[in-house]
């Protein structure tokens, strides 16, 4: 029969563990806020370096003939003020000693004129171009300023009105106005951008008005 005395001394005593048990970590904390954040690295981009043509290694190739010839070509094809063509024949990789030369060269021989040059573009131009947008295109091309002014003398009120009245007829005739008012707003605007002054165009715009108002017979 067994008693409980029995049963304890046969029971093994409870031995308490050596190691204790793993205990999880707690979380890490989140950060409140945006500026807690660890900042964000960026990552490196590798730029495209385009392969070096051959072609641009090779130094540029002199220019063919003369100075003075290319010039004569130059003038063949169109007039052209001697600033204009000091500039192309440098671009063109003349030296500035053979330019000179050439420049003056062709002077002498009458190819090269300013005033001729800028009497002849008043004249081609004055047609669709007032004497403020002329000044100004001349003086781009490096004319003088002496030289602009006696080449406008002979643009005077007479020819601008008569130009100005061409380019508001062509212009009315596209798209008539209907009221005084329109015509100014309308075509004055355009010419005053032309280089016309307000007066010389608003002259127009009314003389253009008038023939509208009352045609001639045919």
């Amino acid at each position: 029969m067994r008693t409980c005395a029995t049963t304890c001394a046969r029971t093994p005593p409870f031995q308490a563990r050596s190691r204790p048990r793993c205990v999880p970590k707690p979380p890490a904390a989140l950060p409140r806020r945006c500026s807690e954040l660890p900042a964000r690295q960026p990552t490196p981009r590798r730029v495209p370096v385009a392969p070096r043509s051959s072609s641009s290694r090779r130094p540029k190739a002199p220019p063919s003939g003369t100075a003075l010839e290319a010039g004569l070509r130059l003038l063949g094809r169109r007039a052209h003020s001697r600033v204009e063509l000091l500039l192309k024949l440098t671009r063109r990789g003349f030296e500035g000693t053979a330019v000179r030369q050439a420049l003056k060269r062709l002077e002498e021989l009458g190819y090269l004129d300013d005033r001729a040059f800028a009497s002849s573009f008043v004249r081609r131009r004055g047609s669709v171009r007032g004497p403020r947008a002329l000044s100004a295109e001349l003086a781009a091309r490096g004319v003088d300023r002496s030289e602009v002014d006696n080449a406008l003398a002979v643009f005077g009120p007479d020819e601008q009105l008569a130009a100005a009245t061409h380019i508001a007829e062509r212009l009315y005739a596209a798209k008539p106005a209907l009221s005084r008012q329109e015509m100014l707003d309308r075509i004055g605007t355009k010419l005053v951008r032309r280089g016309f002054s307000m007066a010389l165009a608003r002259a127009a715009c009314m003389s253009v008005l008038a023939g509208a108002a009352s045609p001639t017979d045919s």
